[in-house]
Parts: C-alpha cells; sequence; structure tokens
C-alpha cells in the first residue's frame, strides 16, 4: 500500500470575497426563502402589514444566519488518502481509502465529500457523512479501474459543509492529491531455456574470481547481514572502514529488452493497438526474466536504457533488483511514441559489448533499418525479435494475408543473421509465441550437434 495524505481543508474567511462566498453558498431552499422574505416584506410596506413584515424578515433572515454561522464555523478536518495498490495492471482494480479525521473540539455538521479523479478511471466517487464527533474519524472507500495504462491524479479532495436546514452549501478542498500507476498487463510466460541456461545464475554459469590470499584479496565494503569471520582487517585499517572478503558468487546472466517505440513503425491506438501489445510483452518479458534470476535492462530506440546510464545499466540484486523493476514498470506506465525514424541508436548501445540475452519487440521495418537490427544479434548470446506484421494490424480480421510481402523478406534477413525472429499477428498470445521462439531456437542447436556427433 501506498500512503498519501491531505492537511486541513483551505478556505477564504476575510474580507468581501468572503461575504460573496458564503452568499453564493446559499441552497435552493436558501435562495428560495430569501426570495420570500424579500416579497413578504415588500408587500408588508406597500400593505401596512406588520405581522406580514415579521414573517418576511424572519423568512430573509434565516437563510443569511444559516450562511453566516456556516462560513464562521472553524473546522479543523484532516484527510488521508490511502492506495491499494498504488501500482495496478491495466485492466485491474484498485482501491482508494479516504480516512476523515476531526482534530477539533467541535462536532462536525453534515459533510459531503467528493473526490477528484479522472474520466477514464470512472465517475467521481460522492460520500455523505453525518457527524463526526470530537476526534472522531470516519473512513470510506471506493474503487478505480482503467484498461489504459499511464499515471492519473487522485484528487485534491473537496469536502461540502451544510447546515441542519439544508439553507447553505460550502465547499472547501484539500490542496494535496496521490498519483495511481497504471502499468502495462503482464502475461506469464513458460520457464523455457532458449538452448542455454534455465536459470540467471547456477552451477553451470561463469563464476567471478576471488582470491583468497592475504595478499592477493580483493576486499570490499562491509553490507548489513555479512558474516563477521569475512571482515578483512588489514584492509580495514588501511581505509577506515569496515571491509571484507569476496567470495566466489554467481554471475548473473544479462538479459536485455529492446522496445521500439518509432512512431512510424505502429499503426493504430487504443488499448488493442499493435504498441500496446508491444508494451505490455516488454513488460512480461522484463518481469519474467527478474523472476528467473536474470539481471535485466529495458532499451528503446533512441539508446535510453532503464534503470540507468550508471555502470553497466543493468540491475542489482536483492532490494536494488525490485527498485529497477519498479522504475521499468512505471517507465513503461507513460512510454510513448518517440521521433525516431531509425534504430542506430539502440545498436550504438548493444555492440559496446556482450550483452548475453537480446529480445527485441520491433514494429514495422525497411530495409536500412532491418540490416540495422541484423548487426545486433553478433554481440548477444542469443536474440530474439518479436516483429509485428503491419498488414494484421491494420486489416479487419476478415481479409486475408498477401503471401510473399515484405515482412516476410525482413524476417528471412532477422533469421540470416541469427535472430530468432517471429512474425506477431493481431491477437496473438505472447506465450504461445514464447514457446515457439524456444522451439525454434533448441531445433538448430540439436541439429547441429547431431551432425558433429
Amino acid at each position: 500500500m501506498s500512503p498519501g495524505g491531505s492537511g486541513p481543508a483551505q478556505d477564504d474567511r476575510e474580507g468581501a470575497g468572503g461575504v460573496r462566498t458564503a452568499l453564493a453558498g446559499l441552497t435552493t431552499r436558501g435562495r428560495s426563502f430569501l426570495a420570500a422574505g424579500i416579497a413578504a416584506a415588500v408587500c408588508a410596506f406597500v400593505l401596512g402589514q406588520s405581522d406580514l413584515l415579521r414573517v418576511g424578515l424572519l423568512l430573509a433572515v434565516l437563510p443569511l444566519l444559516c450562511a453566516g454561522v456556516l462560513y464562521r464555523t472553524r473546522y479543523r478536518v484532516a484527510a488521508h488518502r490511502r492506495l491499494a495498490p498504488a501500482r495496478v495492471p491495466a485492466g485491474s482494480e484498485a482501491r482508494v481509502h479516504l480516512c476523515i479525521d476531526n482534530v477539533s473540539r467541535l462536532p462536525t455538521g453534515l459533510l459531503m465529500l467528493q473526490d477528484r479523479v479522472p474520466y477514464v478511471l470512472g465517475p467521481r466517487p460522492r460520500f455523505v457523512l453525518d457527524r463526526v464527533e470530537p476526534g472522531g474519524r470516519r473512513e470510506v472507500s471506493y474503487r478505480v479501474r482503467s484498461d489504459l495504462r499511464g499515471r492519473y491524479p487522485l484528487g485534491p479532495l473537496q469536502l461540502r459543509l451544510t447546515d441542519p436546514f439544508g439553507m447553505c452549501e460550502l465547499t472547501r478542498s484539500f490542496s494535496t492529491y496521490d498519483t495511481l500507476t497504471v502499468i502495462p498487463r503482464v502475461e506469464p510466460l513458460a520457464p523455457v531455456r532458449f538452448g542455454g541456461e534455465a536459470q540467471g545464475y547456477g552451477d553451470g554459469r561463469q563464476r567471478s574470481l576471488a582470491l583468497a590470499g592475504e595478499d592477493d584479496v580483493i576486499p570490499r565494503g562491509y553490507r548489513y547481514g555479512d558474516d563477521l569471520r569475512r571482515v578483512h582487517w588489514r584492509s580495514t585499517a588501511r581505509y577506515g572502514e569496515l571491509m571484507v572478503r569476496r567470495e566466489e558468487q554467481p554471475r548473473r546472466s544479462r538479459c536485455t529488452v529492446l522496445l521500439d517505440t518509432r512512431g512510424g513503425a505502429h499503426e493504430g491506438a487504443g488499448p488493442d493497438s499493435a504498441f500496446e501489445w508491444a508494451v505490455s510483452g516488454a513488460a512480461s518479458v522484463l518481469v519474467h526474466m527478474l523472476e528467473r534470476g536474470f539481471s535485466v535492462r529495458l532499451l528503446t530506440d533512441s539508446g535510453s536504457a532503464v534503470p540507468g546510464e550508471g555502470g553497466d545499466g543493468y540491475t542489482g540484486s536483492g532490494q536494488e533488483t525490485a527498485d529497477a523493476a519498479g522504475l521499468m514498470m512505471d517507465t513503461l506506465a507513460v512510454i510513448d511514441y518517440s521521433d525516431g525514424t531509425g534504430l542506430s541508436r539502440a545498436y550504438d548501445v548493444l555492440r559496446g559489448g556482450n550483452e548475453g540475452l537480446l529480445v527485441a519487440f520491433l514494429g514495422d521495418l525497411d530495409d536500412e533499418q532491418a540490416t540495422t537490427v541484423a548487426k545486433m544479434s553478433r554481440r548477444s548470446g542469443g536474440a530474439v525479435a518479436f516483429v509485428l506484421d503491419p498488414d494484421t494490424w491494420v486489416r479487419e480480421a476478415t481479409d486475408v494475408p498477401r503471401p510473399g510481402n515484405q515482412h516476410e523478406q525482413r524476417l528471412r534477413l532477422l533469421r540470416e543473421a541469427g535472430w530468432t525472429a517471429l512474425s506477431v499477428p493481431r491477437g496473438a498470445s505472447l506465450d504461445e509465441l514464447w514457446r515457439q521462439a524456444d522451439r525454434e531456437r533448441s531445433g538448430p542447436a540439436l541439429l547441429s550437434g547431431e551432425a558433429r556427433g
């Protein structure tokens, strides 16, 4: 859960502006009483009826008195908002809890609450609280749901005060708001091997070297939870801080997820568009590879990498991995089309070293871009590409696919360069394509092994 809060409601009680605010808060009943009182007073003056004049004054003074008392009532009300959860996949519901505290010494009257929410999350929720005793608390909740990913503000909360006679209503707003993050849908994927290791680390993976000698030891800073028997006292005295010996640790396999965000490479819009499928696919692969123990990063066609440019740009371990996963999901929640026309910047980032497994979600490619993508597989331990078929995403489902189009030629070029390239038709299941990619990648490896035998 993500805590959120709002302080006391803001109002303005000074000057002529405050008087106009109080009069503007008169309800239909209050305005009717005021109009009837004025009319009765005028008739009493014309007809010379003193009794009618007293009735008219009573009708006119009552709404004004209620407005003045309500406006001068100094309620001190605090509100807090809590989201459960604060990060929710598209199409799922989140619950918003509102907690109202009366921090004054006076009981409140009738309170009406209204929370501002974007139209895409649903209608504005409204609640009525009868009476809150001094120091009392009331809790209400409502649900929000969105099929579109993004970051949506919730609030500020509006508080409407009314008098017991229903003559006047005043609206006061809190100053703060919270943010609900709607991340892309994540589809569970099968634990395939792609012809290599099933896990991101293990006995079969390359391990980092650690020298145990006193002269050749490579120490590192002490971390919470390290065994005190590993403390290297000579390095501790040298650096002035607690240092421990490095032990032999498994080296985590790397995985880069490349997302093509070029505006001209995707057709259509909305939650069922090709671009949204690619974003959801990238999120699914990122989550899956993190669960398998890989060190991952998100790369776009503009060359920007998430979680960051520092170091190698990959996730770390422990809490750092959880923070990086949240950062990547937040990035995918708001990612949009880029202004780029090519994939050269992403290639410049990838050709810097061995990137491990490379999983790409690509839009429509021309000859130049397909050649650039083909060269990306040279420095990777494995390359899998999901290329969106532009014909099936823009045509109706009843149309017959055109055989021998340029899309198939681009796929053939990628396969010849070492990619496991799959075409993505409209409405395709990522899990089925994921299994198919594993079969196609494992098949040539088994055939080559049999040939060598």
